[in-house]
């Protein structure tokens, strides 16, 4: 059969109405291609809103780019594509090149994707069946030029529906998840979900971040658990993961979120940020370290050549009783 050699997907493409080849598997090429340029992808996903999880990607993002690594975000948050807004980049708009869409970049190491930048008004519902938010992910991997990267963080929305299977099955190799949750019992219930949606999914699971963890009193200095404390611990301890670190309740991660700027970038020194950055170092570890095991596994060693078999040149017709 022959082969499309456009490096975008078919929903780019002015032919696509026309063309007689096979879509899905020019799709599936296109992603790969994009793929094998990124060193490490990463998911970070929670089962239920509400838990910081853009938040999270975010500061994580532009931790690791300070730390001189090349970095992209995808926001495949389709309800819900907050993460221009947390970096200051709400209504700008991306640009197409011969090779695809071109990600903004946000920082010198920074390169962000998302549907906020496709929406004309921030405030219309994205009101999508399947289909289109499929077409809509394709694009979003396989047509965003997003070059070498060394990390790939995607914000996956809330639970784990089509969205989450959709991105997980388009990138092909995923290495690694991070779980964001909060303290109350009620959100922990769900982070088992999450946990087993991803290890049924062949994710590793690199572990769980506790947001809102506490918050210091700004009068007595006092640490008040405003959610409770622990739980993200616990329910580590109880699915044998690995816990990543507990983010402070700060009400200046909300002010720098509104105004566009990460917590990480704009209070480097603070609780939080300090917090943020060994979670980065720990997914820094996870990482790097499954993928010497996976190098090492899948070392491919010569066999040696025992010589040929002959094989009695009847033996066919012998069978068939011809």
């Amino acid at each position: 059969m022959q082969e499309c050699q456009v490096p975008f997907t078919c929903e780019l493409c002015e032919k696509q109405l026309s063309c007689q080849l096979d879509q899905i598997e020019h799709n599936k090429w296109s992603i790969a291609q994009r793929m094998k340029e990124i060193t490490y992808k990463i998911v970070v996903m929670s089962n239920k809103g509400g838990v910081g999880k853009s938040t999270v990607t975010t500061n994580l993002g532009v931790a690791l780019a300070r730390k001189g690594y090349k970095v992209g975000i995808a926001d495949a948050d389709i309800h819900g594509p907050n993460i221009p807004k947390m970096l200051g980049v709400e209504g700008k708009r991306l640009k197409n090149s011969s090779g695809g869409v071109l990600p903004l970049e946000v920082l010198p190491n920074l390169k962000v994707a998302s549907l906020s930048f496709l929406i004309e008004d921030p405030s219309m519902p994205v009101i999508w069946r399947d289909s289109a938010k499929w077409d809509f992910l394709c694009e979003l991997m396989g047509s965003v030029c997003w070059g070498n990267l060394d990390y790939l963080l995607v914000d996956l929305p809330p639970g784990t529906g089509n969205e989450a299977i959709s991105i997980i099955e388009l990138i092909g190799k995923v290495d690694g998840s991070v779980i964001v949750t909060t303290p109350q019992e009620v959100v922990l219930l769900d982070v088992r979900k999450a946990v087993l949606f991803s290890k049924d999914s062949n994710v590793p699971v690199i572990g769980i971040v506790e947001n809102m963890s506490g918050l210091v009193c700004p009068h007595c200095s006092k640490n008040i658990d405003v959610f409770k404390t622990g739980g993200g611990e616990r329910i580590c301890r109880e699915l044998g993961v690995d816990f990543l670190g507990k983010i402070p309740l700060d009400p200046g991660i909300t002010e720098k979120c509104d105004d566009g700027r990460a917590f990480v970038d704009a209070s480097p020194d603070s609780d939080a940020s300090k917090a943020f950055n060994e979670i980065v170092e720990k997914c820094e570890l996870f990482v790097k370290t499954q993928k010497e095991v996976f190098d090492e596994v899948t070392v491919y060693r010569e066999v040696p050549f025992l010589g040929k078999v002959p094989v009695d040149p009847d033996f066919l017709n012998d069978r068939t009783g011809r």
